[in-house]
């Protein structure tokens, strides 16, 4: 059983996990609108909400059980088919052209960030984060649309 110290600790690690995934958030907002930093914010909350949950729930008490009530990895996995259903959400066509495949990933992405920060990964956290926001800048690129554009027909990476 917890108290509310302890819960109150973890409440900072949500919040946390929140402004990670509100940083990525930003990014998409500003540059596509599809999913911005509220999306990207709750989706960071909710894994590491559910993370610490699993982390928390008693499994069965027969010494011999193979299976957890709550294992975390399970936890784990379902997180990340979850998100998964999400970013479908965000995917359009139109016109003959796909919408929201990057976006798609940084929410599937911002998830895993939301896990770490649950399993107190912060510099793996923090890093992944940075790494996110780099790749989500690679359009400033000079030369990088007219690269796009030449090799690739029908998809855009919003």
């Amino acid at each position: 059983m917890m108290n509310y110290q302890s819960e109150l600790l973890l409440s900072l690690h949500i919040l946390f996990a929140a402004f990670l995934g509100a940083i990525i958030g930003l990014e998409r907002e500003r540059h596509v609108g599809l999913a911005g930093i509220r999306t990207h914010a709750a989706v960071a909350i909710g894994s590491c909400l559910f993370g610490f949950i699993s982390f928390n729930i008693m499994g069965p008490t027969d010494p011999h059980a193979t299976v957890g009530l709550a294992d975390p990895s399970r936890v784990a996995a379902q997180i990340v088919s979850g998100i998964g259903f999400l970013g479908a959400g965000v995917i359009l066509r139109d016109k003959g052209r796909v919408r929201g495949l990057t976006t798609a990933a940084s929410l599937w992405a911002t998830a895993s960030i939301g896990l770490a920060v649950a399993n107190r990964m912060y510099i793996l956290a923090v890093s992944s984060t940075l790494i996110i926001l780099a790749l989500l800048s690679l359009y400033k690129l000079p030369g990088w649309m007219k690269w796009k554009l030449k090799n690739r027909r029908g998809f855009t990476d919003d």
